[in-house]
């Protein structure tokens, strides 16, 4: 139902003094890990694919980032969206429709319950 790349930047606007900004989190790629139910990974981290090297708040480096879930186990692993990207949906890269986003939105609703 998603599609198969999905990206999200937060669309609010970007702080003035923020060197790491812009950031690109890669939601869905077909070439990363997919996740399922049996899944108990336990260590994750940021890795920003523009720069080559571990994702962290002002120790990356300047300019535009593109970050992926690293999973310690998998490597690269698609992630659930955030609660941040469902607020802010507008944020997605193909925008989502509107029957995207409510499927989305039951999904997150059954994966916190």
């Amino acid at each position: 139902m998603l599609p198969p790349r999905l990206l999200w930047r937060d669309p609010r606007p970007i702080p003035r003094f923020n060197r790491q900004e812009p950031v690109t989190q890669i939601v869905r790629d077909p070439s990363f890990y997919e996740p399922g139910d049996e899944d108990d990974c336990t260590t994750f981290g940021y890795f920003c694919q523009a720069h080559g090297r571990d994702y962290g708040h002002e120790s990356c480096g300047e300019g535009p980032h593109l970050i992926a879930l690293h999973c310690q186990e998998h490597g690269p692993e698609s992630m659930w969206p955030q609660p941040l990207m469902l607020m802010f949906p507008e944020g997605f890269d193909p925008r989502l429709s509107d029957a995207q986003l409510a499927w989305v939105r039951e999904e997150d609703d059954t994966v916190q319950a």
